[in-house]
């Protein structure tokens, strides 16, 4: 029976740290359709501080399959992820919108899901922050949980002998799990780089044998011998490129795998621990596993019932009948403590912007209406700046850069559609493609970018968009500073610009360089005039600013507080802030500094702390402690700092 689809959605939180928590919400769609509103109210947590609610009160999934329960019953398994990590499994029944959540039993402590596996004897299993777990759609329960070695299962297997492998991220742990005997063996590493390792497929042969593929920065297919422990590289190094190789079973007991997803004649076959260069393989036949990477989404119930599509943001389940092809949608609730927020800035209307991550959206909020307005969004808006009553995001994972007009209505964001709003101007993939600094220069055309690069690449780039001419110049890391990217910008007068490095490189990349930089860049030429290694052994820049006086305030580390003058190129004072506060506020685009109604500075710390730069004399005054981490920075408006403490948008009213 097909159930009414309510349009007032009730979403019910968890607690938000120990000083305050998130009442249950109502959540209602705009008008035009583009997203929805919250109902809610601000709260004043005493001593200044206001929590103003959950910035996307949704959750994502790190793997869907539709299977049976103990009675037959059509059910749809999720792990489910908030800011928190991977917290639950969810149950729904697929014809009533029945839920059940089931809690992770550890603390996934931010980590999550990145691949899972139905076994065919109906198991649910996944790996991460080192602990293997196997829930049983039949008893309603996790039936196993156990511990291994860091961190995360990035793809699973089961064996012929229905065992479960499993090889993690960063190091290429292997786990194996024998569901009969609830036997778990943790073969710890079994290979060794000098970067973090994404292996994004695992197959066995019929006899037991092993393989799987890794990159970014190199890609290698290993033979793992279960009876040793013992692991092999195949592929010799004038055959690893950038990128990640692959291997899949075949229906004939033995596995394939390439150097790359895309080199159609560099394929091996793999069989007993060994390898034979083949060329071209055309007769693809794979072992069919329901398995997959976070975005597992198997849609095929046993009765041949097909789910169409599960909708965490309104909360609604489709499923199709195979014969009738008529659709079923059912609602269905699940708890959420709210998606990563990336960081959040004021808008020129006056409203509060950012970003979330897991899933993708862009909100706004009105502070004097008290009013929550939340969209999908192009990608994870990283970055952001104002320039002439607009803002501009800077968003992975394409290193894209839009433009968000708040006085005009919202249209969604399409690549080739240029009356969007916002509207896509440019992508500078792979060259940048997590953007770590968005700046508007004092000329008021030009939009300033730098970030890290492609997956397994070192050093990135740094785009000038010319918003008058529509036209940009990207220049590589060779071009600035060679194997860093560009986190920190700062317009200088005379037509300068100052940067501050950062040493790590795209995900999955290898780190080359020893200690981050300052550089000088002249404008017109692209050129860079000076760079300088102002704190060696300094790993990141992690933000500056212009002071009124031409001097430019910065942060080392998160945790050294720096003076520098432009004209004499010069380090003029340094304090080591971690030492009483604590490292500053992180996240990738970090915004900690905000400046406040009068010019002055104010700097925002991990552990909740809010101190004033005082000129002059450079001492830290403590304004407040927040009563809760600040996760992410920071924008002033209406009298208040605002910053971000779990997936809640705070503010403090300056006294």
């Amino acid at each position: 029976m097909r159930i009414k689809i309510s349009f007032f959605l009730v979403f019910n939180t968890l607690v938000l740290l120990n000083a305050y928590s998130q009442k249950t919400v109502e959540v209602i769609p705009l008008s035009d359709k583009s997203g929805f509103t919250v109902k809610t109210s601000s709260k004043h947590l005493g001593n200044g501080f206001y929590d103003h609610g959950v910035a996307s009160p949704i959750s994502n999934h790190r793997g869907v399959v539709s299977t049976v329960d103990g009675d037959g019953k059509n059910v749809v398994l999720v792990w489910l992820f908030d800011h928190r990590g991977g917290y639950s499994l969810l149950m729904i029944d697929a014809e009533s919108g029945k839920s059940e959540e089931f809690p992770i039993t550890f603390d996934p402590k931010q980590d999550t899901p990145y691949a899972s596996i139905l076994s065919r004897d109906n198991k649910f299993y996944t790996l991460f922050r080192d602990h293997f777990v196997e829930f049983d759609p039949v008893k309603r329960a996790f039936t196993f949980t156990g511990k291994t070695m860091s961190q995360m299962a990035m793809s699973m297997t089961e064996d012929d002998q229905g065992n479960i492998w499993s090889v993690t991220y960063p190091n290429s742990g292997i786990v194996s799990f024998t569901p009969k005997t609830k036997v778990l063996k943790d073969y710890g590493y079994v290979h060794s780089e000098n970067w973090r390792q994404y292996q994004r497929s695992i197959a066995a042969d019929d006899t037991g044998w092993i393989y799987f593929g890794l990159g970014n920065a190199s890609s290698q297919i290993l033979s793992f011998n279960p009876q040793t422990g013992k692991s092999v590289g195949i592929l010799p190094q004038n055959e690893r490129k950038l990128g990640t190789a692959s291997v899949y079973r075949d229906e004939n007991g033995k596995v394939y795998g390439r150097t790359l997803e895309s080199t159609d004649n560099e394929w091996y076959e793999l069989y007993k621990g060994e390898a034979k260069k083949i060329g071209e393989h055309k007769a693809v036949k794979p072992k069919k596993y329901i398995s997959g990477a976070q975005s597992l989404f198997y849609r095929n119930f046993p009765d041949g019932t097909i789910l169409k599509d599960l909708d965490l943001v309104n909360r609604i389940l489709t499923t199709e009948n195979p014969n009738t092809k008529a659709l079923n949608n059912v609602s269905f609730n699940y708890t959420s403590d709210g998606a990563i927020v990336m960081g959040i800035g004021t808008a020129p209307d006056g409203t509060i912007v950012g970003g979330t991550a897991f899933p993708m959206r862009f909100f706004n909020y009105d502070l004097k209406n008290d009013k929550w307005v939340n969209r999908a969004a192009l990608g994870q808006f990283n970055a952001l700046v104002n320039q002439n009553k607009k803002v501009y995001f800077g968003v992975y994972s394409g290193g894209h850069l839009i433009e968000w007009d708040p006085y005009k209505p919202w249209i969604a964001t399409s690549l080739t559609n240029k009356t969007s709003n916002p509207v896509h101007l440019t992508t500078v993939s792979p060259t940048i493609i997590r953007p770590y600094r968005i700046i508007s220069h004092s000329d008021e055309k030009t939009i300033i970018m730098g970030g890290t690069p492609q997956y397994g690449a070192t050093g990135g780039g740094l785009l000038f968009y010319d918003n008058e001419a529509k036209t940009k110049v990207l220049l590589s890391d060779s071009a600035v500073v060679i194997n860093q990217s560009s986190m920190s910008l700062v317009p200088l007068p005379d037509g300068k610009l100052l940067g501050g490095t950062t040493t790590s490189p795209g995900t999955g990349g290898e780190k080359k360089a020893k200690e981050a930089l300052l550089y000088i860049m002249d404008m017109a030429s692209k050129k860079v005039e000076w760079q300088f290694a102002a704190f060696p052994g300094a790993q990141e820049y992690s933000e500056m600013r212009l002071m009124p006086g031409g001097l430019v305030y910065g942060i080392a580390d998160k945790k050294t507080f720096f003076v520098f003058d432009p004209k004499s190129k010069q380090i003029t004072h340094t304090k080591d802030i971690a030492a009483e506060y604590g490292p500053t506020t992180a996240e990738q685009s970090p915004r900690i500094f905000v400046n406040g109604p009068a010019g002055e500075l104010y700097i925002l710390f991990g552990q909740g702390a809010i101190v004033q730069v005082i000129p002059n004399n450079y001492e830290m005054k403590l304004i407040a402690t927040a009563p809760g981490p600040i996760k992410a920075g920071g924008d002033y408006a209406d009298g208040r700092i605002f910053f971000v403490s779990g997936s809640h948008l705070m503010s403090y009213k300056l006294k």
